[in-house]
Parts: C-alpha cells; sequence; structure tokens
C-alpha cells in the first residue's frame, strides 16, 4: 500500500548529494517534516501524493505552511511565547 505523502529530499555530504525520501499519511506530519528540512537547509526534490506527483502550487503551498511553521517556532523560541500568542501578535500558523 501506498503512503499518501512522499517527500523526495538530498542530503549534501562531501560535494556529492544523497537522494532520500520519507513517507507519511498525515498532511500535518508532512508539513511538519518539510518544516525541519527548510531548517536543515535541505534540498526538497519533490512531494507526491498517493504517488503522484503534487502540481507545482499544490507543494508550493506546502512547502509555505512548513515554512510559516518554522518561522512560529523561531518566533516562540526568541520570545518565550507560545504559539497562539504568536499568532495572535504576528500572524503565523499557530
Amino acid at each position: 500500500m501506498l503512503a499518501k505523502y512522499k517527500i523526495e529530499y538530498g542530503i549534501k555530504f562531501h560535494g556529492h548529494t544523497q537522494k532520500h525520501h520519507h513517507l507519511t499519511d498525515d498532511p500535518v506530519a508532512a508539513e511538519q517534516f518539510l518544516s525541519e528540512l527548510l531548517e536543515r537547509g535541505f534540498q526538497i526534490d519533490g512531494v507526491s501524493h498517493e504517488g503522484v506527483p503534487l502540481p507545482k502550487n499544490e507543494s508550493d503551498r506546502m512547502i509555505k505552511t512548513a515554512a510559516g511553521m518554522l518561522a512560529t517556532r523561531h518566533i516562540c523560541a526568541s520570545l518565550g511565547i507560545d504559539t497562539i500568542e504568536a499568532h495572535h501578535r504576528f500572524g503565523s500558523p499557530a
């Protein structure tokens, strides 16, 4: 059985990029994983849903949401506030 979401990414190591993938059935977990990839600066090669590559606008939406989650984490850590307050004050994803 195929996982609903497959994220293909690369990790640069000694001048070469090692390809990996992450599988999940949960769209929120997929966005959280994308957020971790953005945090670490890993190369995101593609996002598939049920074996079919997502259209550019849909994968871009997921990456934008992941970037918002990353920004929220940094705001909360820097200001010592929770996600609800960060959302209220800055409009970042809760």
